[in-house]
């Protein structure tokens, strides 16, 4: 037992130091000012806590403010809060980048200032159109609320935002990056390599959550293309089947058995996107095996339907309004093309989320890989982000990052990083000068969103 508890003693010495250390340096800091300023607002969003400038003290209270900053710790997400005055030092054009810049972490910033409200976000948290947007649409829900707008804000944007927020377990590298300076002159190197060991852990495990969720989905779009192969009559020793038939039986089969050993085999949710492919490969060898026994034309190779790749290859385009958004034009089977025409909704594939069943494009970048192994291989791989333009995945896939191979997942960007000043400006302030807040009336919420999705 002594052996044990000298063991386990050795194996938390680290934590505990760097804990230690953190708690003792976050004493010694200077309290807040109650002059407030673009300093006090620094500090205050790097411990992860909501800031409130003394000006607007009357109009977003403390209690707000402590409630607000709990949900954004629950959510654990990289995202920075401030309420502040229309005034000197929180000047109009350079108050995003200024508090950006001494903030130093990677995230998404919002900001209520005087009587307005915007969002801004390092693009590899959200992109900053998405913050913006997100911010138009909750500052117009609760007209002059800053509680009813900001919660509005938090609410949406979270489930949208990659990395961790400051002050939880998973984001261990941006508490640190508080006082990392300090961190590793005292604890020469050995304390912070163990919390980025500690992250890298954490990336893991949201890595295999989120290929747990996917696993789900897969493996009943799996049982499903199978449920169409057992419900095929078709027999190979058939006196009418052929050659050419035959062929794209083995064919299907062939999907069915490569997806099926590929999911067996998946560590992470980019393999996930060679499944698909699979289904999506044999469930046009099933059309043309129908074809051509039907004695009917080959079917042309579309994309599987937009609303639910389940029901196979698309047979033509249709026109199709999400609600609040604009008209595009997607790829919809016959069925779905026969409920749009009576004016009926569509079979929409939905997918198990924390806040419910949500369409798959709802559901987070997870779905990237998945969708991009049915939708991928069409339009030159730029066909899904059209359809899908101003959703959650849409944003993701702006760019064919989607559609890529496997990546390592202790690699790229994660939210809540600490960057210091290096930060890509035009990146961070989306379509405006600096940050701008007025701008001739530019703001208001968000500006021109243009209705959204």
């Amino acid at each position: 037992m002594r052996t044990l508890a000298r063991r386990r003693s050795r194996g938390v010495g680290p934590v505990a130091l760097v804990s230690a250390l953190l708690g003792l340096l976050l004493l010694l800091a200077p309290a807040a000012s109650a002059a407030g300023g673009l300093d006090d607002a620094a500090a205050t969003l790097k411990q992860g806590r909501v800031y409130v400038d003394p000006a607007m003290a009357d109009r977003f209270g403390q209690s707000q403010a402590d409630a607000l900053t709990a949900k954004i710790r629950k959510a654990d997400k990289p995202i920075f809060v401030a309420v502040v005055p229309a005034a000197d030092p929180y000047g109009a054009r350079t108050v995003f980048d200024d508090l950006r810049t001494k903030v130093g972490i990677t995230g998404t910033y919002a900001i209520w200032r005087g009587d307005q409200f915007q969002a801004r976000s390092d693009k590899g948290a959200l992109p900053s159109a998405s913050a913006e947007r997100i911010a138009g649409a909750s500052f117009r829900s609760h007209p002059g609320n800053i509680d009813a707008t900001l919660n509005d804000f938090v609410d949406t944007a979270a489930p949208q935002i990659k990395g961790h927020g400051v002050n939880s377990d998973s984001g261990g590298v941006s508490a640190a990056a508080v006082v990392v300076p300090l961190a590793l002159l005292a604890l020469a190197g050995t304390g912070v390599f163990l919390l980025f060991r500690r992250a890298k852990r954490k990336k893991e495990e949201q890595r295999r959550a989120e290929l747990a969720q996917l696993r789900q989905v897969v493996d009943e779009d799996i049982t499903a293309y199978g449920e169409e192969l057992d419900r095929l009559d078709f027999v190979p020793s058939a006196a009418d089947a052929d050659d050419v038939q035959r062929g794209d039986y083995t064919h299907a089969l062939d999907s069915y058995e490569k997806a099926k050993r590929l999911m067996d085999e998946a560590k992470g949710p980019e393999d996930v996107k060679p499944v698909t492919e699979a289904l999506e490969d044999g469930r046009f060898a099933l059309a043309t095996l129908a074809a051509r026994r039907d004695k009917r034309p080959l079917p042309e190779r579309r994309p599987p339907c937009f609303f639910d790749p389940r029901h196979g290859p698309s047979v033509l385009d249709a026109e199709w309004s999400p609600a609040g958004g604009a008209a595009r034009s997607v790829p919809v089977c016959k069925a779905d093309a026969d409920r749009l025409a009576a004016g009926l909704d569509p079979e929409v594939r939905t997918v198990p989320t924390e806040h419910g069943p949500q369409p798959y494009w709802n559901a987070g970048p997870a779905y990237g890989p998945w969708a991009g192994g049915y939708f991928g291989g069409f339009g030159g791989g730029g066909l899904l982000p059209g359809l899908l333009v101003g959703t959650m995945l849409g944003s993701m896939m702006a760019t064919p990052a989607y559609a890529a191979g496997p990546v390592d997942a202790g690699a790229g960007f994660d939210g809540g990083d600490f960057s210091g000043a290096d930060f890509n400006a035009s990146d961070f302030g989306g379509g405006f000068d600096g940050g701008d807040f007025g701008g001739g009336g530019d703001f208001g919420g968000g500006g021109d969103f243009g209705g959204g999705f």
